[in-house]
């Protein structure tokens, strides 16, 4: 009997399993992928926004501010990215420059700080390769980038440091209200709880709906990005958002914390929950519409393409509360952007909303720090000989583009939630992000994950379930 399951390891499940891991409960994280940060935290914008979009007096606005003032002290917690860059919500119509008056208003009602509408002259001091078009921005200095991966993963390994159980390739099928709990129906066997929490992304409205009366809807909106080689850097330093108009809502143009450019999204509704194939129709209007605010942008250095799904809710607002006709069934529903800015104010909301229906107290032996892989490329030239003689496997090259080494690599796989697949290595270490996306790297981290997991390399996939690289093989042939 758990005291508390989540459903989804994603930014909000685990932003929430960390924050219930302060407290003298038993928690549970099912999910059904077999790693953490598969779904729409893997693939977004990596954006911490400042909270002038949302709308004033609404529960987005309120968390977006509080999570985006929470992050940078969280990064040094937690040990992952984060970057100040600021950002610039760009107008290249002069009849629509009132329209930044209205963002100004909103953002300094939500309690967004040192917001200013700037001019096209100190616009093009701050971007020279802004659009000849532009006319005004309104610039938010608190904005910042993150690593989506790093925040994630971090977040999940320290609770699962601090006690919570995580099960992957974990599916759940169903729900059964007894007196006093919750069982948990799941393709590896049910699981009793007294409390679930539901942030199980685009498929929150499927659980939410299987238990309460009042029904809810979330529409996948797939966004389409590109992410530009590391030659782009500098081309863009802010992030660079488009005013919404009669023109269209536009695209993003920023700088990410490990120097590549990301362009995008579109913002298309499907149907599909696992919609997550770009076109060759999305790219096109990014490459488009990323034109309309920064010139010269050079597309032809695109390395990889991609798409996410935002968790779009009719009401276009975030459900966080225990449902009144299930009681102990807590929704974390509807988080779309600015989900990933609002995580950590998630987090603690759920967990508090926990704590108010338990009266659980806060562990004395809660561990709030965590350390990330280490990056040999932060250390000196003595300091990275002595690990070297140390440690020799961080002499040893395996991904060329993103100078990765077998030792990070192996941290990767041996630590707390290790990566079990390339693209658990991909998340925790970039190897395979760079230039050839893992075209010269993959033999060597199919091998490293195998030894390190005691396994076949037969059994190494790309991204768990049936995604197996090497397949075909007659073993008594060998």
């Amino acid at each position: 009997m758990f005291d508390v399951v989540v459903i989804g390891a994603g930014v909000s499940g685990s932003a929430s399993a960390r924050e219930l891991s302060r407290y003298d409960l038993k928690v549970c994280v099912v999910e059904m992928e077999e790693d953490v940060c598969c779904g729409t935290s893997k693939a977004n914008s990596a954006i911490v926004h400042a909270g002038y979009d949302a709308a004033n007096g609404s529960l987005m606005a309120k968390l977006n501010v509080e999570g985006s003032e929470m992050m940078e002290e969280l990064s040094k917690e937690l040990d992952f990215h984060y970057k100040r860059n600021g950002s610039l919500v760009v107008c290249v119509h002069e009849e629509e420059k009132e329209n930044l008056q209205v963002l100004y208003e909103r953002g300094v009602k939500n309690g967004v700080k040192d917001l200013r509408i700037i001019d096209r002259e100190e616009l093009v001091k701050l971007e020279p390769n802004i659009s000849d078009n532009a006319v005004a921005a309104l610039y938010a200095p608190t904005a910042a980038i993150v690593c989506p991966f790093g925040m994630n993963i971090a977040m999940a390994e320290n609770a699962a440091v601090n006690g919570v159980e995580f099960r992957f390739d974990t599916k759940v099928t169903g729900f059964e209200k007894k007196d006093g709990y919750w069982v948990v129906q799941t393709n590896k066997g049910d699981i009793e709880t007294k409390y679930v929490v539901n942030a199980a992304g685009v498929y929150a409205d499927v659980f939410h709906n299987m238990v309460s009366e009042k029904k809810i809807h979330i529409t996948p909106r797939r966004g389409d990005y590109c992410l530009l080689d590391r030659s782009v850097e500098g081309h863009v330093t802010h992030t660079i958002f488009q005013l919404p108009s009669k023109y269209g809502k536009g695209v993003l143009v920023t700088p990410t914390v490990h120097g590549n450019t990301l362009v995008g999204p579109t913002a298309i509704d499907i149907e599909d929950k696992d919609g997550t194939n770009t076109t060759q129709q999305g790219i096109d209007e990014l490459t488009l519409k990323a034109g309309e605010t920064v010139k010269n942008l050079p597309m032809r250095q695109v390395i990889t393409s991609f798409a996410g799904l935002r968790a779009h809710e009719d009401g276009h607002e975030f459900i966080i509360e225990e449902l009144e006709d299930a009681k102990g069934f807590i929704d974390c529903s509807g988080i779309e952007s600015p989900g990933l800015s609002s995580a950590p104010a998630i987090g603690k909301m759920v967990a508090d909303i926990i704590k108010n229906l338990t009266g659980a107290k806060e562990k004395d032996n809660f561990i709030a720090t965590r350390k990330g892989i280490l990056d040999p490329k932060t250390l000196n030239k003595e300091e990275y000989a002595a690990l070297i003689k140390e440690k020799p496997e961080y002499g040893n090259i395996i991904c060329r583009c993103e100078m990765i080494t077998e030792g990070e690599i192996m941290d990767a796989i041996n630590r707390p939630l290790g990566a079990k697949s390339l693209d658990g290595v991909k998340r925790r270490t970039r190897a395979g992000m760079g230039r050839c996306q893992a075209g010269f790297c993959s033999p060597r981290t199919i091998e490293i994950l195998a030894r390190e997991r005691g396994v076949d390399p037969s059994e190494i996939t790309k991204s768990g379930g049936e995604s197996k690289i090497i397949v075909g093989i007659n073993k008594d042939s060998l």
